[in-house]
C-alpha cells in the first residue's frame, strides 16, 4: 500500500470548502497531505445578469484559483446547481473521485444545514466512501476499488447552525488562528460572489461574515486563547475502516482541541 497521505475537501458550491475547511485544509498541506477539493454544483445559477454558461466558467475558473493558493489539486462540478441529488449518476461520479484520490481523510458539510443542497452532498460523500472498496461497484468513469482506510470528518453547518436554528458544536475545534490569511486568500479568489450573495442572502460582506463565524466558533473552544477555529464532527468508522482512529488529530497534535 502507498504512504501517501491525501485530503478531500468536498463542497456543494465553489466557496463552501474555503468557508467551512480551507483553514484546516492549510494545516494538513503543511503537514504532508496532498489535498484535493471537489465542487458538486456548476454554480451556474448564481447571477441574475449573466448566462448560466458564463457565470459556470467564470466559477469554474475562481476555484481553480483559489484551489492554486494552497497547491491542491480541483475536481470540477459535475452537476447544474440546485440539481445535487442523491441519486445513482451522482454518487457514480463522486465514488469515483474518492477511489481517484485514495483519501485518508475526508472533510465533508454536515448532515444537517440551512439547505438541501449541502446536506445532499454530504450524503453523497458518505456512501462514495462507504463503496471504495466494493469491487462490484462501477464508477463513473471506472475506477479501480481500494482498500485505504477513510475516516470522515463533517465541518460545521453555515453560520455554526442547522436548519432548526440550533448551534452546532463540533466534537473537534481546530485552530486556525495561523492559517487565517491562507483562508481569506483563498475566499477572495470568488470576486463574483460579492453582488450575489448581497442581493440573494443580504450578505454585505462575505469575508467578513466567515471571520466572524470561525471567531465565534472558537469562543466555544475547550482550550482558551485561540482566535479564529473550524470544527468538525466525526463520522462513525464502521464500513469506511478496519478499526477506529483519528488521523486529522494525530496530523494536526495541539492544534486541535476536543469537547469532552
Amino acid at each position: 500500500m502507498s504512504e501517501k497521505k491525501s485530503v478531500l475537501a468536498v463542497g456543494a458550491h465553489a466557496d463552501d470548502v474555503e468557508f467551512q475547511m480551507a483553514g484546516t485544509l492549510s494545516l494538513l498541506v503543511k503537514a504532508g497531505f496532498e489535498p484535493h477539493i471537489m465542487t458538486l454544483a456548476k454554480c451556474d445559477l448564481d447571477s441574475n445578469e449573466m448566462s448560466r454558461q458564463k457565470i459556470a466558467k467564470i466559477r469554474d475558473q475562481e476555484a481553480h484559483r483559489s484551489a492554486a493558493v494552497i497547491g491542491a489539486v480541483y475536481h470540477p462540478a459535475i452537476v447544474p446547481d440546485m440539481m445535487i441529488f442523491y441519486e445513482n449518476m451522482t454518487l457514480r461520479k463522486v465514488a469515483a473521485v474518492v477511489r481517484e484520490v485514495q483519501p485518508t481523510i475526508v472533510l465533508l458539510p454536515s448532515l444537517n444545514d440551512y439547505m438541501e443542497d449541502h446536506m445532499n452532498t454530504a450524503r453523497l460523500v458518505v456512501s462514495a466512501c462507504f463503496v471504495h472498496a466494493m469491487r462490484n461497484y462501477v464508477t463513473n468513469p471506472p475506477r479501480d476499488m481500494t482498500t485505504r482506510d477513510v475516516f470522515l470528518y463533517h465541518g460545521q453547518p453555515h453560520s455554526n447552525r442547522d436548519g432548526m436554528r440550533n448551534f452546532v458544536i463540533p466534537e473537534l475545534f481546530v485552530d486556525i488562528t495561523t492559517e487565517m490569511g491562507v483562508k481569506l486568500k483563498m475566499l477572495e479568489c470568488y470576486e463574483s460572489q460579492w453582488k450575489w450573495l448581497k442581493e440573494t442572502q443580504g450578505m454585505d460582506n462575505f469575508l467578513d461574515n466567515m471571520r466572524r463565524s470561525c471567531a465565534e466558533l472558537a469562543g466555544k473552544a475547550p482550550r482558551e486563547g485561540i482566535q479564529y477555529a473550524e470544527g468538525f464532527r466525526q463520522h462513525t468508522y464502521i464500513g469506511f475502516s478496519a478499526e477506529d482512529g483519528d488521523p486529522l488529530s494525530l496530523a494536526l497534535g495541539n492544534k486541535i482541541s476536543r469537547r469532552h
